[in-house]
């Protein structure tokens, strides 16, 4: 058998029935890479390979692969494998799992799993999507601040090999109160009668479990911490969020803001581009683009209501692409970078009229680089051009670079005040910085050109 197998072949030994060969191969290999190379399967195929593989493999490969095939692969599983299967993962991967399987299979194998496996699953299922609780796990370390640093020691021996994340131990009042940290490093280098309570930090950083998601992987990002710990409103401890499951969210949450940006709805997909239908892919981008062909009837609206002056003077229609050019992109520039400040934290909503005030002296700047650059291409490369015998190509230029350089500074004032108020109306900015930024500034740059032009030009 070759060496190395592309996912082509994988289908295709699959087909063949070959499983046991496909076992082996990927068995040599790192989970992520074999989910990967077996996310294009249909379920049924990945249960029977997944019978081949040792158990331990099968549930590494099983983790990595995204979570609508994993949902739809657990539901060919027996009761018995079902319940093995949630019994091995991680608290907060065992509660996505239950939510995306039927309550039907559910409810028949939630009886065969511990109390506190089934509790955990009960709490961590309760926190809505896109909040802190929704990605955090129990799955931590923590101690009272009395316990003794041996105490503390012993017991992690006795329990770490358990918990997902024992670098960073959590230090709690009587009330389970978070009131600190140590490290492991720091109970290796203290004495082993000293307390916990005489060694504890206090905690970078902490969140609510019903805070938003992209806060807790903002604040982990910002401290540059390995957990975060979530706690309730009373200030209890009630989990974590590694930095695995941040940069999950990170990656998510960029995903999305990309897509909206580019004007496609809908929930992300998490299954690769290939290996996504052409239906979904069209539905997400459809909605959108009809609601923008339609506004683009007012486009072709001001164009009618200037017909007289379009006949009149030609020339001028030779410009519109580069007024329409110039206005999208000074307005994505513009929205593009509010949408990242706003992102980052560096900007809110309560600073529009500083980020106005700001864009407009970029504009202006801008206005003026391009408005001598569109006098010069009309003087310069419209010479054969037929124009009224009352007009020069100079005072047209003056007029087309006059009416390019407001275009510019209205098309940054819109690109960096749409992202700030629809943050301020809780809309996603990335849904509006783009879409609708780019049909807007169509718009207003053909009233502003055709207006200006003919004003002082007298057509």
């Amino acid at each position: 058998m070759q060496t190395e197998l592309l996912s082509p072949d994988i289908e295709t030994l699959v087909k063949e029935e070959r499983y046991a060969d496909v076992a082996r191969f990927l068995s040599t290999r790192h989970p992520t890479e074999d989910a990967e190379l077996i996310e294009g399967l249909e379920p049924e195929e990945i249960y029977h390979l997944f019978k081949k593989l040792d158990p331990r493999t099968a549930i590494d490969i099983f983790r990595e692969l995204p979570d609508t095939l994993q949902s739809e692969t657990a539901e060919l599983l027996s009761d018995g494998e079902l319940t093995r299967l949630l019994k091995i993962l991680p608290p907060d991967e065992r509660a996505d799992l239950a939510k995306s399987i039927s309550e039907d299979r559910l409810d028949e194998v939630l009886p065969l799993l511990a109390q506190k496996e089934r509790d955990e699953i009960k709490q961590l299922s309760s926190y809505p999507e896109g909040t802190a609780g929704s990605v955090m796990t129990t799955d931590y370390v923590a101690f009272p601040e009395s316990f003794t640093v041996q105490e503390a020691i012993n017991r992690i021996r006795l329990e770490g090999a358990q918990r997902e994340a024992v670098s960073i131990i959590f230090v709690l009042t009587e009330e389970r109160k978070l009131c600190g940290y140590v490290t492991l490093t720091d109970l290796i280098l203290a004495k082993p009668t000293a307390t916990l309570a005489s060694i504890k930090k206090e905690p970078a950083g902490e969140i609510t479990a019903d805070a938003d998601q992209e806060e807790a992987s903002f604040t982990i990002t910002k401290y540059g911490l390995l957990v975060l710990p979530v706690v309730d409103s009373s200030g209890l401890l009630i989990g974590i969020i590694t930095h695995d499951d941040a940069m999950d969210v990170v990656e998510e949450e960029r995903t999305e803001d990309m897509e909206r940006f580019m004007a496609i709805t809908g929930k992300h997909q998490e299954t690769s581009y290939l290996n996504t239908s052409a239906w979904a892919h069209f539905s997400r981008r459809v909605i959108w683009l009809v609601i923008l062909a339609i506004f683009d009837f007012f486009s072709g609206a001001v164009l009618q209501t200037y017909e007289n002056t379009i006949a009149h003077l030609m020339l001028l229609t030779f410009y519109i692409p580069m007024l329409t050019d110039m206005g999208g992109n000074t307005g994505s520039q513009a929205a593009t970078v509010i949408v990242r400040a706003l992102a980052l934290k560096e900007i809110d909503k309560s600073d529009i009229l500083r980020v106005v005030w700001k864009e407009l002296r970029i504009s202006l700047m801008l206005g003026l680089v391009l408005g001598a650059i569109a006098f010069l291409r009309v003087n310069l490369m419209s010479g054969g051009t037929t124009i009224p015998a009352s007009l020069t190509l100079v005072q047209i230029g003056v007029a087309i670079a006059f009416a390019l350089a407001v275009q510019v500074i209205s098309a940054t004032i819109i690109g960096a005040a749409l992202p700030l108020i629809s943050a301020a109306f809780k809309v996603d900015p990335a849904l509006v910085a783009s879409p609708a930024l780019t049909t807007i500034v169509d718009i207003t740059g053909l009233l502003i050109y055709f207006g200006i032009t003919k004003a002082m030009l007298g057509i």
